[in-house]
């Protein structure tokens, strides 16, 4: 993932988490906002409930591989990906089904 495609700054997340829609699936929560940019960005949180940081690092990686490889297009907005407890446990096969499933039915 280019870091022009990354959320980075704790503003962006904050105004995601309050103003735009949430949607849900098995495994996270998205939270999707318009932006001002030329470009979609991805943003990924994985609480320190879920594990140490290299758990919590491994998941972000495989959530950005999924995000790299499914070739969807995307509009210009800000998503928030918010994982839950149970992608821990999840295969990446699964992880992937429910995440493009989910980007697949917002970007309709």
């Amino acid at each position: 993932m280019k870091k022009r495609h990354i959320v980075k700054e704790k503003k962006d997340f904050d105004k995601a988490f309050k103003l735009g829609k949430k949607k849900s699936c098995k495994y996270a929560y998205i939270y999707i906002k318009d932006n001002n940019l030329d470009n979609y960005r991805f943003g990924i949180c994985v609480s320190k409930k879920i594990g140490k940081a290299n758990v919590r690092n491994k998941i972000k990686r495989r959530v950005k591989d999924i995000i790299d490889k499914s070739k969807l297009l995307f509009p210009n907005k800000d998503y928030i990906i918010v994982l839950k407890q149970n992608a821990l446990d999840a295969k990446y096969c699964e992880l992937n089904e429910d995440l493009i499933e989910i980007l697949k039915n917002i970007n309709e």
